[in-house]
């Protein structure tokens, strides 16, 4: 039985990804699994999935890494699936001591924007420089790759073009999306936006849209349902404020939900919107919700990212908009409100596409075969 350890230090053990997907789908599979995060303190067995995670964030590098070692010396591990530079580096040592595959799954763009948030100019361009080196050279120290999507393989794909690797997408397991497809009500019209609440992640063009579709439909019934919660008390400022200067009446907020229950609890959209800024890392970022939105049957209002845009077409079931671009928004939204048809239409779209093409299921097969290989 081939042993494989996720190493994680920027995810939570149950992370859908790691512990709902790859995890529980290699369990099934016959391997011996394990989880360990460094962001939680949790010791349990759940589903033949051992979890060992300890919440030493605040620790030095050489102790994250030595703890990570540990469990690596315990456990065993043939194969050993990286999220982070941090991971990489301590599967390397460990396999110093014995014959290990360390695979680099590569699903955030690195450095991200919020790791260089709280620097200034010019110290701002040095930590970016020395990130992408960290980067770098957890690349160069991994054997193998996987990536999200593939913008992502950018840089390291290119520079270590003979390592195998794998274009894994964050499709969800079919059991864990329930389908609510919906019909119009004539006059009304329930939008939706999940997530982080901040003004990078698009809200503001949200409420923008809203405003003017609301002014120039007076009579319109527009229910506001917003799922998510800001991070940063910079962030919270910023939304109640906007929450004060639009003042919508029917506007509901409802707290994070877990992650089975996600589908579920925006059940009673009618459109699904994502209007986050156009900026490089977005750009290069394949946004997991639209793949539960589609699953749900939510017609989808998304910014026009080069990553959603190489990855499928969408105007089967939606629209790819400038976020910025207001009017043309609530021309959409307008359009299908006065046309149901077109709503139901792209609302059956979404299901079938989802239950098609982008699906767990549909790409699971390729990424047991890819690390069971890897061990050869």
């Amino acid at each position: 039985m081939q042993k494989v350890l996720f190493l994680t230090t920027a995810h939570l053990s149950k992370d859908d990804r790691i512990f709902f997907h790859q995890a529980k789908s290699l369990a099934e599979n016959g391997f011996a699994v394990k989880i360990t995060s460094l962001c939680e303190n949790l010791i349990e067995t759940n589903d033949k999935i051992e979890i060992e995670s300890y919440n030493i964030l605040q620790k030095t590098s050489s102790e994250k890494i030595e703890t990570f070692l540990k469990i690596c010396r315990s456990f065993q591990p043939k194969i050993i699936i990286c999220s982070e530079p941090l991971a990489v580096f301590s599967a390397t040592q460990f396999k110093k001591e014995k014959k290990v595959s360390v695979i680099y799954d590569i699903t955030e763009w690195y450095p991200a924007m919020s790791m260089l948030r709280d620097y200034s100019y010019p110290s701002k361009i040095f930590h970016a420089i020395k990130f992408f080196m960290i980067n770098f050279y957890a690349g160069f120290l991994s054997t193998h790759f996987i990536f999200g999507e593939e913008t992502k393989k950018i840089p390291l794909a290119y520079f270590f073009p003979f390592k195998k690797t794998l274009i894994l997408p964050y499709y969800p397991d079919q059991k864990f999306v329930s389908t609510h497809l919906k019909e119009l009500i004539p006059n009304e019209i329930t939008l939706c936006c999940t997530g982080q609440i901040s003004e990078e992640k698009g809200i503001g063009n949200f409420f923008k849209a809203i405003d003017l579709l609301s002014k120039k439909n007076p009579a319109l019934d527009i229910k506001i349902l917003i799922i998510g919660s800001t991070r940063t008390d910079e962030d919270k400022i910023w939304f109640d404020n906007l929450l004060s200067t639009y003042n919508f009446k029917n506007l509901e907020i409802k707290k994070p939900t877990s992650f089975e229950n996600f589908t579920e609890s925006f059940s009673e959209a009618d459109l699904c919107f994502d209007l986050r800024q156009l900026n490089f890392e977005n750009h290069h970022s394949l946004p997991i919700k639209l793949f539960y939105y589609i699953g749900a049957g939510k017609p989808i209002i998304y910014s026009g990212l080069k990553a959603i845009s190489k990855h499928m077409k969408i105007s089967d079931f939606g629209h790819l908009v400038n976020p910025e671009k207001t009017e043309k928004i609530a021309e959409i939204i307008k359009n299908y409100i006065q046309n149901p048809e077109k709503y139901k239409i792209h609302a059956q779209n979404a299901e079938k596409a989802f239950r098609k093409k982008y699906n767990w299921n549909i790409i699971k097969d390729s990424f047991i075969n890819f690390v069971k290989n890897t061990a050869n």
